[in-house]
């Protein structure tokens, strides 16, 4: 009996390295395309004025970058629970 409970203990380790490790790759996914918005705006912030579709860069950009945050987020949950289903 002992056994099991340090066996599912190591699971749980293992579980919670995959999702620290998952976090981390996607917080530097989001982080570089976020770099972008601040690097064009740095280097070269009238190109953020560029109209598209009626809209400025920065705002499709802007709500690019919330789009793209909700679309990490559920992402990092369906592989989450993909892996406490396997676990």
């Amino acid at each position: 009996m002992h056994k099991n409970v340090e066996s599912s203990v190591v699971e749980s380790e293992e579980l919670i390295a995959y999702k620290t490790k998952l976090g981390v790759i996607m917080f530097i996914i989001y982080a570089i395309v976020y770099g972008g918005f601040v690097a064009i705006n740095t280097i070269n912030p009238k190109l953020m004025g560029l109209e598209l579709w009626g809209l400025n860069l920065a705002i499709l950009y802007g709500f690019f970058l919330i789009i793209f945050a909700l679309i990490l987020a559920l992402i990092y949950n369906y592989l989450c629970l993909k892996a406490e289903e396997i676990k």
